[in-house]
C-alpha cells in the first residue's frame, strides 16, 4: 500500500478511511513500503491516535493521556489492547466472509462491556434532543469503554454486507457510498494505482493484437 498524504485520510501518522473509527483502529497495522507496520509501538503513539481518532478530545482528557506517557499500566494496558484488535481483525475478516464472530470474542465483548460500559446523557441542541456517550477518563483502562461500545455497534448495529477489505491492500472500511459499490481504501491510495494498472494491460493487450 503507497503512502498518501491526502487531507483527512492521514492525520499524525495514522489513516482514517474507514467512515467508522472502530475500523481506523483496526486498521493502525496497515502493509507499508517496507511490510506490515505497527502505528501503535509504544504509549505516545496510542496517545496521538486517541486525540487524532476523535476518542478523546477535552483539554482535560488529553492531559490525562498524555500525563500516561511513562506509565507502566498504560504500556500494559496498549499490550492487551493491541492483543484485542488482532482478535477483532478476525472477527471482521469472518464477517467480510459472510460468516459471524467467534462465541469466543462475542463472550470477550460481553465482558468488557459489563466491567465497562459507556454512559450516556440526553442533551437539547439547537432544538432538538440528542444522545451523548461520555465517560471519566482516570485510568488507561477506562479507554475500554468507548472501544468495547464501538466494537459492540461494529458487530450487531451494522450493515455487515458493506464492511469490506480493501481490494488491493489490508485496510478494511464501511461502505456508505450510495450504491454500496466501495472497492478500495481510498481512490487516493489505492483506486488510482489499480486503475493505472488495468489501463496498462489493456494497453499491452490492444498493442499485442495489433502487431
Amino acid at each position: 500500500m503507497q503512502v498518501s498524504q491526502e487531507v483527512n485520510e492521514w492525520i499524525d501518522g495514522f489513516l482514517f478511511v474507514a467512515n467508522k473509527p472502530i475500523l481506523d483502529f483496526l486498521n493502525t497495522k496497515p502493509v507499508l513500503a517496507d511490510g506490515p507496520t505497527e502505528l501503535l509501538p509504544d504509549v505516545r503513539a496510542l496517545e496521538r491516535w486517541l486525540i487524532a481518532s476523535g476518542t478523546v478530545t477535552s483539554a482535560k482528557a488529553k492531559a490525562t493521556v498524555r500525563s500516561w506517557r511513562n506509565s507502566t499500566e498504560a504500556a500494559a494496558f496498549l499490550e492487551q489492547l493491541i492483543a484485542f484488535r488482532e482478535k477483532l481483525r478476525e472477527a471482521v475478516l469472518r464477517i467480510e466472509s459472510g460468516s459471524t464472530p467467534s462465541d469466543a470474542f462475542i463472550t470477550e465483548v460481553n465482558s468488557l462491556l459489563l466491567r465497562y460500559p459507556l454512559p450516556a446523557l440526553l442533551h437539547k441542541r439547537d432544538g432538538k434532543v440528542i444522545r451523548e456517550t461520555t465517560f471519566v477518563l482516570r485510568k488507561p483502562i477506562d479507554l475500554w469503554a468507548p472501544i468495547v461500545d464501538a466494537t459492540a455497534d461494529l458487530l450487531a448495529e451494522t450493515e455487515s454486507s458493506r464492511i469490506r477489505k480493501c481490494e488491493s491492500c489490508v485496510v478494511h472500511f464501511f461502505d456508505t457510498s450510495k450504491k454500496g459499490s466501495r472497492r478500495w481504501c481510498s481512490m487516493n491510495i489505492c483506486g488510482n494505482k489499480l486503475k493505472v494498472a488495468a489501463y496498462q494491460r489493456k494497453k499491452r493487450t490492444n498493442d499485442t493484437s495489433m502487431n
